[in-house]
């Protein structure tokens, strides 16, 4: 039937590792290497998370935060290069294994595998942080685990638009209703709820104060046995971690339609 649950969403930065410290030291080493005093602290961070995307997010910065800053005449080429720099400085710190998995993690996904559910990865994080990730992070190469890694600029609107999910979702051929997201955003969770799919939230340190209204369910965790999770909202029916029993339980009773005010079309990728 193609509402069963058939494939699990997954974003990268903060659901799937603890990243997002590793990318904010990353950015601060950037901005040493090419001169700059700019230093992102964990508060500013935290706001500036509200951006997605790490070149946006260094406009957003310069735009909203450093009014006495003259921008080069190559502003859009100038990020670029600062955005490149920092994608080095966190692949070696990925390399470095300095990213772990979350808790439950690994064991879900190959759970989710040996049940016969497709696997996507859905992010705003470039292809090379993805690849890193998937490649130094989990026990085995894991990219080939996955159908479909969504990533990057493969889309021309990032989250909190659905363009990513859609993308996904279009490559896996399957309805948004087959489908489960896990995420551990308030953007990432409007991308794929605005995308028909419904949502897992895991939340961490930068994103733990956001508003989940409409999450299937919201934990600190996946959780693992002997490490059980904490149900920050919604009801998780007993379980202490997440397992694809759970999922699919969550996926079957929430499987009406969900509230979209975006339009049904699905962008096309963009060429890299």
């Amino acid at each position: 039937m193609m509402n069963e649950l058939s494939a699990l969403l997954l974003d990268v930065d903060g659901t799937i590792a603890d990243t997002e410290e590793l990318h904010r030291q990353a950015f601060n080493s950037a901005f040493t290497e090419f001169g700059l005093d700019w230093n992102w602290s964990r508060d500013l961070y935290t706001e500036l998370l509200s951006v997605t995307g790490g070149k946006e997010r260094i406009r957003h910065y310069i735009d909203c935060y450093l009014p006495d800053f003259t921008p080069p005449d190559d502003l859009p080429e100038f990020i670029a290069r600062m955005h490149e720099l920092k994608t080095v400085f966190y692949i070696q710190t990925v390399e470095q294994g300095r990213a772990p998995l979350r808790p439950g993690v690994e064991r879900l996904i190959c759970e989710a595998r040996a049940a016969g559910l497709r696997l996507a990865i859905a992010t705003t994080t470039s292809p090379e942080n993805v690849q890193a990730l998937l490649g130094c992070s989990f026990r085995k190469a894991s990219v080939s685990w996955f159908d479909v890694i969504a990533a990057g600029n493969a889309v021309k609107a990032k989250k909190p638009a659905p363009d990513i999910y859609r993308l996904a979702l279009a490559e896996l051929g399957l309805p948004p209703q087959s489908c489960l997201a896990i995420e551990d955003s308030v953007n990432g969770l409007r991308a794929a709820s605005d995308s028909g799919i419904r949502t897992l939230i895991t939340v961490n340190h930068y994103t733990r104060h956001e508003n989940f209204e409409g999450a299937v369910l919201v934990l600190d965790q996946l959780g693992d046995p002997g490490n059980p999770f904490e149900v920050i909202q919604g009801d998780a029916r007993g379980w202490k971690y997440v397992d694809v029993a759970l999922l699919k339980r969550l996926h079957e009773r929430t499987r009406g339609p969900v509230h979209t005010d975006q339009p049904p079309d699905i962008p096309e990728r963009e060429p890299s």
